[in-house]
């Protein structure tokens, strides 16, 4: 998400613009749930949950997918409207059938058989289904083939219901855009405060996950976009290690820091979802490195006394910026001392200051990596030039409420042999060594700090406001792991928490936050409040 400013968080929505009317949807009940949320028979179920359901033959997929499908129409296009889905699977109850039948024959393909989940508009499927990073220009571009990671998916027999709507080109547009907003999509909303931010770019993602619109969701990341809507919407997000998942078949920005990633209600629901996703892939050379190092299953790293004997580093610059978040972080650094860990105040934030060269490694490889996909894709333009005279042709539909400053500015770069690019990306890659130096150095486990601030209004005069947080940032630029969990609430507005480690640990990383997880209980569903 942090694509637009670099360094910038961001969200927004547009509110006269894209009938914020709604917002006035009051459904809160008595015990703090909303009427919708105490009448829906999935609420806030794990995927054990479905799959003891299942096993016990008191549902099936079919009849999971078609309550899902209810509580989508109901929760997302009507009140509160949400809007987080930019597209449902016309086969979805289709293939739930099929796996059901195959479930009822002695074959289940393992935890995740049954399982509905969404997944980016980012993400190639050869379906029925468009893929179309949320803009306008790429409608009716229908993939040949699917990605690597829903081929992967598939074979793990999950349900792909359908793609959720995103910030348009994974927030990589303009330098004042709004998170959550597309010209296909319309503007996603937060769920705990309906005219607040959602962050993204994978806001659909995130949302539908907290709104309890499928069980999990898969969403990409080049710099926040998994752990800002993770942290706003008070769900976990895994960040992988870049080449941990395949990105062959996704919508590109940086093909240093861009890798999809799981997103669920618990720790366990996005490693079960993470360990499914996982391969190497001859079509992305980045892969080739997890050969030995990826698993297809990490739910040994579940441990409940995993913080025993762990050295953290705390970012202490985030402490004494904010009131509410310094509640909420110092409640988390003693539940990690109380479960066994040891707290190290370090400074790492830092490590994410490079001065424009972020910027210049994500414009250099937007306008390499989406020239390639879109000269073969098969929507209406082939190429980042065409893309943006299509905007300007069609700026009342395309570019009503911000321009396409970023896509403009990539496209003056050069190849990726110039040596503004290689000067600039070796500065960006220079993190990894910095991270690497400051675990090893002070014998550390992992690093933490709060992962945003609490979200802010949805603006669509002046766009995303930033927070001044951000502990992912140096592990995205690096393209090593960062895991975010639920941290708390400042006035009904959620904040997580991040964990960040070295290349591929992943394991580690889950084992911290999942201990983390049991012992703070931070998660609760959605209220749809309209304002605060």
């Amino acid at each position: 998400m942090h694509r637009r400013k670099f360094i910038h968080t961001g969200s927004l929505a547009g509110l006269s613009l894209f009938g914020i009317s709604a917002l006035g949807f009051n459904i809160k009940s008595e015990n703090g749930l909303s009427k919708l949320e105490n009448g829906f028979k999935l609420d806030e179920l794990s995927i054990d949950d479905l799959q003891k359901m299942m096993k016990s033959g008191g549902t099936s997929s079919q009849q999971i997918v078609k309550l899902y499908l209810d509580r989508i129409s109901e929760i997302d296009k009507k009140g509160p409207l949400i809007n987080s889905i930019i597209e449902l699977n016309p086969d979805a109850l289709k293939i739930a059938a099929e796996l059901d039948k195959e479930r009822a024959a002695g074959k289940i393909r393992g935890p995740l058989h049954g399982i509905p989940i969404l997944i980016k508009d980012n993400i190639d499927t050869a379906d029925k289904m468009q893929t179309t990073a949320g803009s306008i220009a790429m409608e009716g571009n229908i993939a040949k083939t699917d990605s690597f990671v829903v081929k992967q998916l598939r074979k793990a027999g999950v349900v792909i219901l359908g793609k959720t709507n995103m910030s348009e080109w994974a927030n990589f547009r303009s330098t004042r855009s709004s998170s959550g907003w597309s010209s296909r999509g319309g503007q996603t909303r937060n769920p705990y405060v309906l005219d607040r931010s959602p962050c993204g770019s994978s806001s659909g993602s995130g949302v539908s996950v907290a709104a309890n619109l499928c069980a999990v969701s898969v969403g990409t990341e080049t710099n926040g976009s998994i752990a800002c809507p993770a942290s706003m919407n008070n769900v976990v997000g895994i960040k992988p290690t870049v080449g941990l998942v395949s990105r062959t078949g996704i919508i590109p920005i940086s093909k240093t820091q861009d890798t999809a990633g799981p997103m669920g209600r618990t720790v366990k629901d996005a490693t079960l979802l993470l360990g499914a996703m996982t391969g190497v892939d001859t079509d992305d050379a980045a892969t080739s490195a997890s050969q030995g190092k990826s698993l297809s299953d990490y739910t040994a790293f579940l441990k409940a006394d995993g913080l025993t004997g762990k050295r953290i580093g705390i970012e202490k610059g985030f402490l004494k910026k904010h009131e509410g978040i310094d509640i909420l972080f110092k409640d988390a650094i003693e539940v990690l001392k109380s479960k066994g860990a040891t707290i190290v105040e370090v400074e790492f934030i830092k490590f994410r200051s490079l001065g424009s060269a972020t910027g210049e490694v994500l414009e250099y490889e937007f306008k390499d990596g989406l020239n390639a996909y879109l000269s073969k894709a098969n929507g209406k333009v082939k190429s980042l030039e065409e893309l943006i005279r299509f905007n300007n042709d069609n700026a009342a539909r395309a570019m009503p409420i911000f321009q396409q400053e970023l896509l403009e500015s990539s496209q003056k770069r050069g190849d990726l042999k110039s040596p503004g690019y290689l000067e600039a990306y070796a500065k960006v890659t220079g993190v990894r060594k910095m991270i690497d130096d400051l675990l090893t150095e002070q014998n550390l486990d992992a690093l933490c700090g709060p992962a945003t601030g609490p979200s802010w209004c949805i603006d669509p005069v002046n766009g995303d406001f930033g927070t001044g947080y951000g502990s992912y940032g140096p592990a995205a630029l690096a393209g090593y792991p960062s895991v975010t969990v639920p941290m708390g609430f400042v006035s009904e507005i959620p904040v997580g928490l991040s964990f960040l480690g070295r290349a591929y640990d992943e394991g580690k990383l889950i084992t911290i936050a999942y201990a983390y997880e049991q012992f703070s209980k931070k998660r609760r569903a959605p209220k749809f409040i309209k304002s605060i």
